[in-house]
């Protein structure tokens, strides 16, 4: 078995914020395997400045990699637990180098495209006359769950793009969901979490900065509607750590993003403790390419979550790969007539 592994830059089609800065471009690496002329393909989606394995020695832990892929899935899994981006590219890799189709790697109703994903539609911060247009938009295109992302502008004005929503649809119409990435200050945070409650949010993701376990806690025990823990999750590498985490703080929501928790192996890890401690959960996907996206929106249908899931479509970037992922009335499709790039393997 060969094991080579690319860079690739996916290229917003126009500039995308959070709490955290404005993003124009995305760089990801896919790990390829050959063997008996055949291919499979992984991505390892790496997000710069949040990633745990966000680090100097990343390429260089890429080619070990590559050169032990002798190993195997589960030992290198195993050898890759503070990488977990690269855990889950060669998850994936083994999966698609196994599949008759390298991209159909979890055959099942949705890749018959007989049944659908519900999903989010996200807004992403920025003005408020842009954010507010991003709102109609996905309300004309038929979600029922709306996520914002808030915490870089004005709280006020935020507050104000919440009324407008709520001006038109109660929430038994449209389900919102928020995401402050860690913005609110922690003496601010259960003050901003009462004047958004008017709302009737169905959740709020990070509120506070990740790390801060004892205000986290406090403020899930005391908090007028659910907190969904995100970055807080990142960089929680052994079970017993999980089980800590989750013990300690008590959230009524986890996000897990397979890129960020160790592929689908720690995913799993994940639900399984969220299910012991009766914590809700939903998986969403990390900016990935459609690569990583399609494995993941797979992966994540046999999960049977009747949630709304946080699947984008990959429709960011001008540069990603046309593949069979398609959004219609605020659900993830997968339209067998809509075929992957032949030549994508040339690309890299």
């Amino acid at each position: 078995m060969k094991a080579t592994y690319h860079r690739y830059m996916l290229e917003f089609k126009r500039p995308s914020g959070t709490s955290r800065g404005i993003m124009t471009e995305k760089e990801t690496w896919f790990i390829v395997l050959e063997e008996n002329g055949k291919k499979g393909i992984g991505e390892c989606g790496i997000l710069r400045g949040l990633s745990a394995d966000d680090r100097d020695d990343y390429e260089e832990k890429l080619k070990w990699t590559c050169e032990n892929i002798h190993l195997g899935e589960k030992k290198l899994w195993e050898a890759l637990l503070e990488f977990p981006s690269i855990q889950f590219g060669v998850e994936m890799a083994f999966l698609s180098l196994k599949s008759k189709n390298p991209y159909l790697l979890f055959p099942s109703d949705f890749t018959n495209n007989t049944k659908s994903i519900v999903i989010n539609g996200l807004v992403w911060m920025g003005e408020s006359s842009f954010m507010k247009e991003q709102i109609e938009e996905k309300l004309e295109a038929g979600f029922n769950c709306i996520k914002l992302k808030i915490g870089a502008i004005d709280f006020n004005k935020e507050l104000d793009l919440l009324k407008f929503i709520r001006s038109h649809f109660s929430a038994d119409q449209i389900e919102i969901r928020v995401d402050a990435n860690g913005a609110f200050a922690v003496d601010e945070a259960l003050d901003k979490l009462q004047q958004l409650n008017k709302f009737q949010l169905h959740s709020i993701e990070q509120p506070i900065k990740k790390g801060n376990i004892q205000a986290m806690a406090a403020l899930c025990q005391a908090t007028p509607f659910p907190i969904a823990l995100d970055e807080e999750l990142i960089g929680v590498f052994s079970f017993e750590e999980k089980e800590k985490l989750l013990q300690e703080i008590k959230p009524q929501y986890i996000i897990l993003k397979p890129s960020f928790v160790g592929g689908f192996r720690g995913t799993q890890e994940w639900i399984t403790l969220a299910d012991k401690y009766n914590i809700g959960w939903w998986i969403t996907s990390a900016l990935e390419s459609n690569i990583g996206l399609n494995a993941i929106a797979q992966w994540t249908f046999l999960q049977n979550s009747k949630m709304p899931q946080g699947l984008g479509t990959g429709a960011l970037y001008t540069n990603n790969f046309d593949c069979p992922l398609e959004v219609k009335e605020g659900k993830l499709w997968y339209n067998k007539s809509t075929k992957w790039n032949c030549d994508f393997f040339d690309l890299l």
